[in-house]
């Protein structure tokens, strides 16, 4: 069962540095075909390369997840957003990712119908921890139409209860 849409804007990042070892030129210019891919529980999303835009690319793309299941005391409400380096002769190059934990971002939209993360930067971290710049990314949760409805309902009854047993 649905209970909400987060929506993440994806703005831009700044700083982004190689990790691997692929072709030299890149090191010399620093150009890089940077793009993102979101992964929120068992969902995925892609960003379009941002081609020729080195170091400080700008995306300013939006992605919807749905948030279908209700909070457990878990890890699961992250969102992994793992920086890439489009290539195409060869396999893409990691250049790191940054975490967001949603898990109170959603709890206050379930209990409000809506909440909302402005945009602000994440470290971009690489696998040996170390830092490879920041990502800059907004993110709004927003409760399914359906579960305001249904809990406006209870609220209701819970009041004709209460009422009638006075």
């Amino acid at each position: 069962m649905a209970i909400g849409t987060m929506e993440v804007k994806l703005d831009g990042a700044k700083g982004l540095k190689r990790t691997g070892y692929g072709c030299m030129c890149v090191f010399l210019t620093g150009k890089i075909d940077p793009y993102v891919l979101l992964q929120y529980r068992n969902q995925e999303c892609k960003s379009t390369p941002a081609k020729g835009k080195g170091t400080s690319p700008i995306w300013d793309e939006k992605f919807e997840f749905t948030v279908d299941s209700p909070l457990a005391d878990d890890d699961q409400h992250k969102l992994v957003l793992k920086i890439m380096d489009h290539n195409t002769f060869r396999t893409h190059d990691y250049l790191g990712e940054a975490t967001i934990y949603v898990k109170e971002l959603i709890e206050l939209g379930v209990e409000k119908g809506k909440a909302e993360l402005h945009p602000q930067k994440y470290r971009v971290v690489s696998t040996n921890k170390t830092y490879h710049g920041e990502i800059q990314v907004g993110i709004t949760f927003t409760e399914k139409e359906e579960n305001i409805e249904e809990q406006n309902m209870a609220d209701e009854r819970k009041a004709t209860t209460s009422s009638s047993i006075s």
